[in-house]
């Protein structure tokens, strides 16, 4: 593997109004002294698929390999890239019970992105005061409430 120069920080948030419902993702990447903010969202969704929509969004709008330090406040998409993906891919996207993964193409793309890069990843408390986390989580319920009126035709 080619070594790796360039270094990032990524916090992601997914939220979701009703679950089902309108949701929105946010994302915050550092890249130097810059930051940049990314958002997008869905009219009828999940919590757990914008939690992952985040770091898919966020992973996806970096142009080159990193060393990226993730924050997210999603057990849900820690755990499953840290412990559960493996297995799945050797049981052919089932759980350990022979079930079909849920999200499984978001799970497919999340993993194909993160074999592009070296990622730590860090649990972050959500609503426990980091500002950052807490940035990310206002954008994120921001474009849920800007899907809370679309059909489910629509997305950004």
């Amino acid at each position: 593997m080619t070594t790796i120069k360039k270094t990032c920080v990524i916090y992601t948030d997914g939220a979701c109004l009703g679950n089902p419902g309108p949701g929105g993702w946010a994302a915050l990447v550092q890249i130097d002294e810059e930051s940049t903010t990314i958002s997008g969202g869905h009219p009828s969704t999940t919590n757990n698929r914008m939690e992952m929509q985040a770091v898919i969004g966020s992973l996806s709008f970096l142009r080159e390999p990193f060393n990226i330090e993730l924050y997210t406040d999603s057990r849900y998409v820690l755990d499953g890239i840290n412990e559960w993906i493996n297995t799945w891919t050797k049981n052919n996207w089932q759980t350990a019970n022979r079930k079909p993964v849920k999200n499984k193409e978001l799970w497919q793309e999340l993993y194909a992105l993160t074999n592009q890069h070296h990622i730590n990843w860090h649990w972050v408390r959500g609503h426990s005061g980091n500002q950052l986390n807490e940035l990310v989580d206002n954008l994120a319920r921001e474009e849920a409430c800007r899907y809370e009126a679309l059909d489910d035709t629509e997305e950004r």
